[in-house]
């Protein structure tokens, strides 16, 4: 299996009130110039298939007459999600040739798990009609992901850039961009409480929410909780859950409730209870706040990462993406998405993608989008560090 940076890097105790434990290596790509920021940024939100105006388009209800630009369809087109779903699961279509007996040639699919079996979600959902790409880290830490490492204006170039080619590779999904920010960090100190986890202020929550709207995307919030759990860490953040493009990721290697041990000394773990708990607290929020499906990403690169996946249950307020976030060579990162993804259908794949440690000898390259869309299911959830 493949696994994360195992390196770390805290910063000054006075920056944030305590340190931060940042593990991982940060993302990194070309300088890019402020004009090509501004040439994409355009297209992003103008284009009806590089980019959403869904923040905007949630506010006022608006839309355009091509059906694209603005939120989801008010009313849920239950053929064309099957339709969809079935796009995803990318399998070969075995055309058998005519026999003596039949002069009818006949077509079959090869044996497969994907559609998974769930539940389909309610008018107004992102998945599967946008493929969202993300841009992941902490604005406190270079060593985390993209965010923490380059200026706001470089981070939305970057973010800009990275959709027009997944646009290229996918015509026919539509790209939602998004700001993946970690708002509970996994900490290498106790802190106060012990619980080896420092939640971030709300204004740094706030900076993710304003980059987002820049490019016309949706936010999502991560939680490493460290010996605290999401049944403590997922409400505190219900100011910002109750917003309609604001998302939720849990993140099981940081979570060692199970194990009592501090963050990275073993891999942490949820269980499917734990998921079912927080899609539940969400489908909540859905229905009282009356507002579209939330996306729940659980990340995944070791079976015990997740245990009884197959008791995790989506539900027509929330709609779950098992992502698989190892890096490592090329083949290494497809074996793995097999094992925790292919294999262990829950709803949606996701993919991660490491600008930095994905080049590690003995790797050939990043992988392209043209690559992973080869996978099966193909993922709808792409993210960056």
């Amino acid at each position: 299996m493949v696994r994360r940076s195992a390196k770390s890097k805290e910063i000054p105790k006075e920056t944030v009130g305590t340190r931060l434990w940042f593990i991982g290596s940060a993302a990194g790509a070309g300088v890019l110039f402020l004009a090509g920021f501004l040439l994409v940024s355009a297209l992003l939100r103008y284009h009806p298939s590089l980019g959403v105006n869904y923040t905007r388009a949630l506010q006022e209800g608006t839309s355009t007459s091509s059906g694209q630009i603005g939120t989801p369809p008010a009313t849920f087109d239950l053929a064309a999600y099957n339709r969809k779903m079935l796009e995803l699961a990318n399998y070969p279509i075995i055309h058998s040739t005519t026999n003596a007996t039949s002069s009818v040639s006949t077509t079959t699919l090869a044996k497969r798990l994907w559609p998974a079996k769930a539940v389909p979600p309610e008018a107004g959902a992102i998945l599967p009609f946008y493929r969202v790409v993300a841009y992941y880290g902490n604005f406190y830490s270079t060593g985390m992901g993209v965010l923490g490492e380059y200026p706001t204006d470089q981070v939305l170039a970057m973010l800009a850039s990275t959709t027009a080619r997944w646009h290229a590779a996918d015509p026919s999904t539509p790209v939602m961009p998004a700001i993946d920010y970690i708002a509970v960090t996994a900490q290498g100190s106790p802190g106060a409480d012990g619980k080896y986890r420092l939640e971030m202020p709300d204004s740094q929550i706030d900076k993710a929410i304003a980059m987002a709207a820049q490019v016309h995307g949706i936010v999502i919030l991560e939680v490493q909780p460290g010996l605290s759990n999401m049944q403590i860490e997922v409400p505190l953040l219900e100011k910002y859950l109750k917003m309609p493009q604001v998302h939720l990721a849990l993140d099981p290697e940081f979570s060692m409730q199970t194990s009592g041990l501090r963050p990275e000394a073993v891999i942490g773990t949820l269980d499917a209870s734990d998921i079912n708990f927080v899609a539940n607290y969400l489908a909540g929020l859905v229905k009282q706040y009356n507002l579209p499906p939330k996306i729940l990403i659980v990340h995944r690169f070791t079976e015990d990462m997740v245990t009884h996946p197959r008791l995790i249950k989506p539900l027509p307020q929330v709609q779950i993406v098992m992502d698989m976030d190892g890096w490592g060579s090329q083949a290494k990162k497809i074996g793995t998405y097999n094992a925790v993804v292919y294999s262990e259908p829950v709803q949606f794949g996701g993919f991660k993608l490491f600008y930095k440690n994905d080049l590690k000898a003995p790797s050939t390259g990043l992988l392209t989008p043209g690559q992973v869309l080869k996978l099966i299911p193909q993922p709808i959830f792409i993210q960056y560090q």
